[in-house]
């Protein structure tokens, strides 16, 4: 996941960073961080936390310049600790140098072994920081072909921001795996980069496009330049950014995420249909598959758990006889939307199963007569190794269960998943830039399109009853 968020050349550089985090804030709760530059140097301030918790304004403050580049951070290659917090910022032989990265490096140990071996010490247990070693050893004469030849050398997804004190470098991976877009202000026309438009909307910019796979943008004061110094290769986009991990509002390509959610909804209503009373959603992600679902299906779409908005980060666990306590903080049912009906639950995907459980035995407490799930994206049976923080297969239900064996865990009538050819095709259609074949699909499908060799996990999950 993490969020990454850019912009040259304009006098409140820092402050429209902050912004542009603030509506990334979904991709990265852990830290948060800026870097800026006023032309002469950088300055840096990261912490552990949200961003409006991070960025009082009297930090803010201290963050000048006209350019700016800003990060949110979830976790995968390496810990959650403020060491990994991002952006990085180095000094090396040309400077001053601050790194934002979304993605992850498959290659990024054995690198990191290599670079070890030839006398780098590592700060942090970031793969991020293997990019920044191998631009400091480069022998390219100037920043764009120090970054061309690091990245060369490197595997995975990656979508990335360089800052140094007179330009600003966006660059995507060869794949396209995670999203990069750039967009301008519209007033003044400062570019902008960010990992999602809907960061746009906020500072009053308009979108322009996304980034190319393999396209790298150089920002300085003579104005924007494409690059393509990579190998071209067939785009793979990130198919579960559509299914859970951008925003609603996200617009990608004709359509926006909000549309793509609505018509796997339609979709899975026509896939996986049922004789049910009433259509209610795993709140916030389940609600606009729940929407098409309900219209195909000619159901009427009712709120049938609420969720709160005010759940922190920590919590004291009560006694065990307080069961189901972690769902029950976080959703809760409305009796009268349930009781005595059959009711169909829509959610985004299932990844051990547990929580699905928990939401079935409430909403059954709560009086359902039945209940049928509906899962608006194919069955998760693989981990991710591109920036997803997924579990190991072994803890994967559908790993190693049938639909069948998983309903009859979950406690559920019946369950009901989202093939692939749809979610495909309607992420296609709706976008309609991104051909059904141009997607990594690899938790579905278990088709990586990096080929490597991940070490096997011994977990597995027992045999359900």
């Amino acid at each position: 996941m993490c969020g990454i968020f850019g912009i040259f050349g304009h006098e409140e550089a820092a402050n429209l960073t902050y912004l542009g985090l603030h509506a990334l804030q979904h991709r990265g709760q852990e830290s948060a961080g800026i870097a800026s530059s006023d032309g002469r140097g950088l300055y840096v301030h990261r912490e552990m936390g949200l961003v409006q918790e991070v960025f009082p304004q009297a930090v803010l403050g201290r963050l000048v310049g006209s350019a700016a580049i800003g990060h949110v951070r979830y976790s995968t290659a390496g810990g959650s600790g403020i060491k990994n917090a991002q952006p990085l910022v180095v000094d090396f032989s040309m400077g001053s140098l601050a790194v934002a990265h979304n993605g992850n490096l498959t290659n990024a140990e054995g690198l990191r072994k290599e670079l070890e071996g030839r006398g780098s010490i590592f700060q942090s247990s970031a793969d991020t920081e293997t990019i920044v070693h191998l631009i400091a050893i480069s022998r390219g004469q100037t920043l764009e072909k120090r970054v061309a030849e690091a990245l060369g050398q490197v595997e995975g997804a990656y979508s990335l921001l360089f800052l140094m004190p007179d330009r600003m470098i966006a660059v995507r991976d060869p794949l396209g795996i995670r999203p990069l877009c750039l967009g301008k202000l519209k007033k003044g026309g400062a570019p902008v980069i960010a990992s999602e438009s809907v960061s746009f909307d906020l500072i009053e910019a308009e979108l322009d496009r996304e980034l190319s796979p393999g396209e790298m943008l150089v920002m300085d004061w003579g104005g924007v330049r494409s690059y393509f110094p990579f190998r071209r290769e067939e785009r793979r986009e990130c198919i579960f950014e559509h299914v859970y991990f951008s925003r609603p509002d996200t617009r990608v390509g004709k359509g926006t995420v909000y549309e793509v959610r609505r018509r796997c909804g339609e979709v899975l209503a026509r896939e996986a249909p049922v004789e049910a009373d009433v259509v209610v959603a795993v709140p916030d992600s389940g609600v606009p598959a729940a929407i098409g679902f309900a219209r195909a299906a000619g159901l009427p779409f009712e709120v049938g758990l609420t969720r709160s908005h005010y759940v922190g980060r920590t919590f004291i666990e009560p006694q065990q006889t307080i069961r189901h306590f972690g769902v029950r903080l976080k959703l809760n049912p409305v009796r009268s939307t349930l009781e005595g009906r059959r009711v169909v639950v829509i959610d985004d995907s299932i990844v051990r199963g547990t929580t699905s459980r928990k939401i079935v035995k409430m909403l059954r407490d709560a009086g359902a007569r039945e209940v049928h799930v509906r899962i608006s994206s194919p069955p998760t049976r693989w981990p991710c190794y591109y920036g997803i923080d997924t579990p190991t297969r072994g803890e994967l239900i559908a790993s190693s269960h049938t639909s069948e064996q998983i309903a009859r865990y979950l406690t559920a009538d019946s369950l009901g998943y989202l093939t692939l050819d749809g979610l495909q095709q309607t992420v296609a259609e709706v976008t309609g830039g991104t051909t059904p074949g141009g997607f990594c699909h690899a938790c579905f499908s278990g088709s990586y399109p990096i080929p490597f060799a991940p070490t096997p996990s011994s977990r597995q999950l027992p045999l359900l009853s």
